[in-house]
């Protein structure tokens, strides 16, 4: 199963998704599911005004939406793909820049994440300090193996996707755990 996807495919939509508290609400949107901007608010420690001035936006640009559900009062948003992508190749120098953007607003997001996972750490069971980890490597490959390296670390993570959207399928002491795909060449190429 694939989980749904939405694509951003114009500078403006790309550096509207590039907001640390946007991205926090549709995180939190796909993880929790549907919920209203005051639950949200509270979920992530932030003024209410804030988060529906914010899912708005995200609404602009086709990243979440009203849920059918609710009171007509205060109806939950929801996100509208468990997904976000862009093309990283395009040569207009504007798409590139806010790609760039985008993808550095996400690193540090990650950076951010691995960081309080750090000052926790020490409160986590054992099994999951073990389970746990960071490393890299270097690696010598070409352009098209480096591709079909992440499509075969894209077809790994596919196996667990369908209990994103199927708490049922999730067996019993499973956790949302966090993995990051980093790969970009490290040399400068040579004349």
């Amino acid at each position: 199963m694939s989980l749904s996807q939405v694509k951003l495919t114009d500078p403006r939509s790309l550096r509207a998704y590039a907001h640390p508290l946007r991205m926090s609400l549709i995180g939190l949107l796909r993880r929790e599911g549907p919920m209203t901007a005051t639950q949200a608010a509270a979920e992530l420690g932030e003024a209410v005004a804030n988060c529906s001035f914010h899912l708005r936006q995200l609404a602009k640009y086709g990243l979440a939406e009203r849920s059918p559900a609710g009171d007509g009062r205060e109806r939950p948003w929801r996100a509208t793909a468990q997904s976000t992508s862009w093309a990283d190749d395009s040569p207009d120098p504007e798409m590139r820049a806010a790609t760039d953007q985008l993808n550095a607003v996400i690193l540090a997001n990650y950076v951010r994440r691995a960081e309080e996972y750090l000052t926790r750490r020490g409160a986590e069971p054992t099994e999951w300090r073990m389970a746990a980890g960071f490393g890299d490597r270097v690696l010598h490959v070409t352009a098209d193996e480096l591709i079909e390296l992440n499509d075969q670390i894209d077809a790994l993570y596919a196996r667990y996707d369908h209990r994103q959207t199927d708490p049922a399928a999730r067996p019993a002491g499973a956790r949302a755990v966090l993995a990051v795909e980093l790969t970009f060449p490290v040399e400068a190429p040579r004349d």
